[in-house]
């Protein structure tokens, strides 16, 4: 017995109980490296994205939900304005997440394919789209006929005053001094955006060319796909979403199945 107390003393003396200060700045040490993986990942690798608009039918859904690789587009400080554009640049055809040129709405995330890279002459015929004198195979494309002959669908314009009250004050001033003989010519650094439902897309047919420096990646996998209204993924209708995932619980038929782990 004597033998076993003078044991678990000795025990005692060797590991002594823990300080609430030790215990403290463990767990600290420990959420440090948490926070800063994520914002390794999130400021460098990849995003989330949820997407709130019909801009981009039938490749993107509203209500789908992206991982987005920023790998070699783009790389920041996450909820911060601080970032720096990396080696790789959008491919034409391919889909792209940018902060879109418009201050007065603080830059909103935009998704949408890459039509025009620099130095390519664009022009849109009856909804045909040509670059550099070829025709675009656009299998994505939604097109309604009726609106074939509209000035959207027969770009750019021979008068921008066809487009009077849609474009951007800026990009109508500016638009003219883009065209050459009757077609857009995309300048160094920028790059050309469009929507893949192209009559129901704010894409740069309206507002301008989008600069490299805000491309944030691309789309690699649909992680979730809910059938909602449209204003639930508005910016500010936190509740609603909350809302809304929890009524997936109940109703799991919200859910697009068939949509998850669809690859771009």
């Amino acid at each position: 017995m004597k033998a076993d107390v003078e044991e678990k003393s000795a025990e005692t003396h060797k590991h002594p109980p823990e300080q609430t200060g030790d215990w403290l700045w463990r767990e600290l040490v420990s959420w440090f490296w948490v926070i800063l993986v994520f914002l390794v990942i999130e400021g460098a690798l990849v995003q989330a994205r949820v997407i709130p608009s019909g801009s981009m039918e039938d490749t993107v859904l509203i209500g789908d939900h992206l991982i987005v690789s920023r790998i070699g587009y783009d790389a920041g400080i996450p909820f911060t304005d601080w970032h720096i554009p990396l080696w790789r640049n959008p491919k034409r055809q391919q889909i792209i997440v940018f902060r879109a040129p418009l201050p007065e709405q603080g830059y909103p995330d935009f998704i949408k394919r890459t039509i025009g890279v620099p130095g390519d002459h664009i022009k849109i015929v009856g909804g045909k789209v040509f670059v550099n004198g070829t025709a675009l195979v656009e299998p994505y494309a939604l097109h309604d006929p009726d609106f074939n002959q509209t000035p959207v669908e027969n770009y750019p314009p021979g008068d921008t005053n066809e487009l009077d009250g849609r474009l951007r004050p800026q990009w109508q001033a500016e638009l003219s001094t883009h065209i050459v003989n009757g077609e857009l010519v995309v300048p160094p650094g920028m790059y050309f955006m469009m929507g893949d439902n192209r009559d129901n897309s704010n894409d740069s047919r309206f507002w301008g060319f989008v600069p490299r420096e805000n491309i944030i990646g691309t789309p690699v996998v649909i992680y979730m796909s809910i059938d909602a209204p449209e204003e639930v993924w508005d910016p500010g209708h936190i509740g609603d979403r909350f809302a809304t995932y929890l009524k997936v619980f109940i109703n799991p038929g919200e859910v697009r199945w068939k949509r998850l782990f669809h690859t771009f």
